[in-house]
């Protein structure tokens, strides 16, 4: 799997020729847009920053869109959206995906850290969790302390909140722990290349 940050909460996933955008930018948001195809589009909240699904329907490609809650199959993938709060009391729906062999959570715009215990337990074991800091979502802190309590193999922190991004994750690195941090372009992972690790972060440059 090929992992790809292209600001905000936009994620790409990539193994083979199946291409999933998770919370694509849209063109009414104040960042950059990225266009490429994708087969399945994960849309968090219903807000330019991440439902630009037209901006990932892109050449002979055009994905299946899931915007909420409930339990999903395409292009062979199974999703679990569950029903969390995101900013201004607004549903956000955390994802929940097993790709190429792992699995992939992706708090969306997550904006309160207080999960359910139910929501917790459907989480259940993680490989790759993508956790939303600044912005509106969750405070550093608040970032950290989540993340390590769902215990992921790897945390990967997207930072919402443009130009105060990197002042943003120096604080989250701080809060969890993990310093020297040298980002990297792209992110790529085989599954047996996660056995070992234990909540060990990874920071993202985005496109």
């Amino acid at each position: 799997m090929v992992i790809s940050y292209f600001g905000l909460a936009m994620v790409k996933l990539q193994a083979g020729d199946i291409v999933v955008a998770l919370n694509p930018i849209g063109k009414g948001s104040a960042a950059k847009a990225a266009r490429f195809g994708a087969d399945l589009a994960l849309v968090s909240l219903n807000h330019p920053d991440t439902n630009g699904v037209a901006e990932v329907t892109y050449g002979e490609k055009t994905p299946f869109i899931i915007d909420g809650p409930g339990e999903y199959e395409a292009s062979g993938l199974f999703v679990e959206g569950l029903a969390s709060t995101g900013p201004k009391g607004l549903v956000n729906t955390i994802y929940a995906l097993n790709f190429d062999g792992m699995k992939v959570v992706h708090l969306g715009a997550l904006a309160s850290a207080d999960l359910p215990a139910a929501t917790i337990e459907e989480l259940d074991t993680i490989d790759i969790l993508f956790v939303p800091i600044g912005g509106q979502a969750l405070a550093p802190k608040d970032a950290a302390k989540l993340a390590a309590s769902l215990e992921p193999k790897i945390i990967i922190p997207l930072a919402l909140n443009g130009d105060k991004s990197e002042e943003t994750l120096k604080q989250f690195l701080k809060e969890a722990g993990s310093k020297n941090q040298t980002p990297v372009d792209k992110l790529t992972l085989r599954r047996k290349e996660l056995d070992g690790k234990e909540g060990e972060v990874v920071i993202l440059n985005h496109d």
